[in-house]
């Protein structure tokens, strides 16, 4: 039987201007290698792994979760210049316990450890190992490092420590056409033979196809604010950091077979299941001997009377029928969570709004969390929330600006710091910001790029594709000038000399 080669080093764009892997052309691209298991091992940061999870599942690729962490020798809480300098570990949640000590892991290395990068220590790594396996890393990693200074004794003992501290502890062989790369190897298979370490073989991938190359180099280039031109600027040392393939890694591996098929080992090992569509709502505090629906029932028929002069049978069939859809979708206590927010905000007189179609429910007007009747405006509560579509309603809530840390500072006490987590978004480049990066970097005089910019219609999400087609003067000026056409093709991962 041939071996099975997993790739266990995998950087997509979520490692900043670093990874050039969009996630779904790498899940694709795995599978027409015919990949049976693909890592994620983003620098630093685990932004990406529900979209290659799920991306990796619907190809009928196993995901293997995991990152590549930045490890300092000393202290993490330290802030000197000597801590500027810190070092690469790839570890691999193995099930569950992993995935949740690779979170606490990558968390405190921002909260706690960031200094440039967000750094973990020994002494956390060795709190949060259990469930998580080691590989030792590229020519970043720690071992790399001490071996390439001669520091070889050094070397020993960190392995033997990375060894003590890990269930499951590998040292990664990469095999680019690297000087360095060669002496590394070299003493890590010594290490190997004499502290009983299994080998992994690796890729350091960084882009899918090979000749990504030249545009990953562009990324860089953007990433470092310098150009292609400038011979001492940041690069990598090949174009080899791609995807390769089951028979290109067994062919750079004949001489040691082992490091391949333990890359299925490992694949084998990692058994993490990630639940969707599963809620974990925080239970809010309510009296003694009363679940949290039958206390909302009680302050929604006691805010009834309230906002009512009269209370028609017409309004009591509406709230039951709105508190029997809430206690059939078990959201009990998002609603009372949002109680609690919106009565510390009247007491405090902050001011706050909602929006969206929270302002068609009967028991949020009677929690007064809205303002607005919605009987009286004929609001359709369905809209809100229904028993066929069970998703979490939308209570969107808009707060004083300038008294928001307060909102921010009341639920980090009630619920705990670690329980509050703050909406991340990420910015992509524009078309027109992006012809300017790359033609920046491609050494291109500003007043060319600042033309080609500008011939781009400004509608939101506009494509280079869909401006060549709308725009004649930029069509044009992209089939005339060859430099345009290459600052474009490689936007558009496009052949620059194709019609």
């Amino acid at each position: 039987m041939n071996p099975i080669f997993t790739h266990l080093h995998v950087h997509t764009e979520y490692s900043l201007l670093d990874g050039l892997c969009r996630i779904p052309q790498l899940v694709s691209r795995a599978k027409d290698l015919g990949m049976h298991s693909l890592a994620i091992t983003d620098h630093g940061n685990m932004y990406g792994v529900f979209d290659f999870y799920l991306a990796a599942k619907e190809a009928g690729i196993k995901p293997i979760v995991g990152c590549e962490i930045y490890v300092t020798r000393g202290d993490r809480r330290n802030r000197n210049a000597q801590d500027k300098n810190q070092f690469h570990l790839i570890l691999l949640a193995k099930n569950q316990q992993g995935y949740r000590n690779l979170l606490q892991l990558v968390t405190r290395a921002h909260l706690e450890g960031f200094y440039y990068k967000p750094r973990v220590d020994i002494e956390l790594l060795s709190s949060y190992s259990k469930g998580l396996i080691a590989l030792s890393a590229c020519l970043h990693g720690q071992l790399s490092s001490l071996i390439l200074e001669g520091r070889l004794e050094e070397a020993s003992k960190e392995a033997q420590q990375y060894k003590d501290i890990f269930d499951e502890y590998y040292l990664e062989i990469q095999r680019h056409p690297m000087p360095e790369l060669e002496q590394v190897n070299k003493e890590l298979l010594a290490l190997s033979a004499r502290l009983e370490i299994p080998i992994v073989a690796t890729n350091d991938v960084h882009y899918i196809n090979k000749e990504d190359a030249s545009t990953h180099d562009v990324l860089l280039c953007i990433q470092t604010n310098n150009s292609i031109y400038n011979d001492k600027r940041m690069k990598m040392a090949g174009d080899f950091f791609y995807l390769k393939s089951t028979e290109e890694m067994i062919g750079l591996f004949e001489d040691i077979p082992e490091a391949i098929e333990n890359t299925q080992i490992i694949a084998d090992m990692c058994q993490l299941e990630l639940e969707f569509g599963k809620l974990n709502l925080p239970n809010v505090e309510v009296p003694k001997d009363k679940a949290s629906h039958d206390y909302l029932v009680e302050l929604c028929w006691q805010g009834l009377k309230q906002r009512y002069d009269t209370v028609t049978p017409q309004i009591e069939e509406r709230l039951t029928y709105e508190l029997d859809v809430i206690r059939k979708t078990h959201f009990a206590n998002y609603f009372l969570v949002v109680w609690d927010l919106i009565s510390f905000a009247r007491k405090q007189e902050i001011l706050f709004g909602v929006r969206g179609s929270a302002a068609a429910s009967l028991a949020l007007y009677c929690l007064e969390i809205t303002d607005i009747d919605p009987l009286a405006h004929k609001l359709v509560f369905e809209r809100f929330l229904n028993v066929e579509r069970r998703e979490l309603p939308d209570i969107d809530l808009d707060f004083q600006d300038d008294r928001r840390d307060e909102i921010l500072n009341y639920v980090n006490n009630k619920y705990g710091a670690d329980h509050v987590a703050q909406i991340i978004t990420f910015g992509t480049l524009g078309a027109r910001a992006a012809i300017r990066d790359v033609g920046r970097a491609l050494g291109m005089p500003y007043s060319q790029v600042d033309r080609v910019a500008r011939l781009i219609p400004t509608r939101p999400n506009i494509k280079l594709d869909d401006a060549l087609k709308e725009n004649r003067e930029l069509n044009d000026i992209y089939f005339e000038d060859k430099s345009i056409r290459n600052l474009v093709a490689i936007l558009t991962c496009t052949n620059p000399n194709s019609p």
